[in-house]
């Protein structure tokens, strides 16, 4: 069984994994708008692996016999300004979702739920993961700017995500 604090905290995981796939949702619908249809796509993705990371939290605590609590999940921004500022977001949020991750490890280990921790040591890996992907294509970004035939290419690449 899984204890009731670390249930809580898996909890309000799962809603800011939730909310995370809103935003990415949000903002793929805006690049769409601005005819940035590779961002819009690679976005998308994003919007499907947050709500994946969401699905994973909820069969983990129902395989530990805990309860799933829904939480209500606040609307996002329907703007996120050019594609530098766009991207500048989306690593403040993946670092910020790293904390939380974090701190769901800290509450683990406070716990001494070591079943708890080896799971989430892939949420630790891949957070590794998405800080570095958006922080490449931030740096990308900012070496084209927001106009002209680069930022035509790189949105190009993004579409090729699968």
């Amino acid at each position: 069984m899984i204890s009731t604090k670390l249930q809580d905290v898996f909890n309000n995981q799962i809603q800011a994994e939730m909310y995370s796939a809103h935003i990415y949702l949000a903002m793929s619908v805006e690049s769409e708008a601005k005819n940035l249809s590779g961002f819009a796509s690679w976005l998308r993705a994003q919007y499907q692996e947050e709500n994946s990371h969401a699905f994973k939290l909820i069969d983990y605590l129902l395989e530990r016999g805990g309860s799933v609590k829904l939480q209500a999940i606040d609307a996002p921004a329907a703007e996120y300004g050019t594609p530098v500022e766009l991207f500048e977001k989306v690593l403040a949020h993946e670092i910020h979702v790293s904390n939380l991750i974090n701190k769901l490890y800290e509450v683990a280990l406070e716990e001494k739920d070591y079943a708890a921790q080896i799971f989430l040591q892939w949420f630790i890996a891949e957070q590794v993961e998405e800080e570095a992907t958006a922080s490449a294509i931030l740096e990308r970004l900012k070496f084209v700017g927001d106009k002209g035939g680069s930022l035509l290419y790189i949105d190009k690449e993004l579409g090729k995500r699968a």
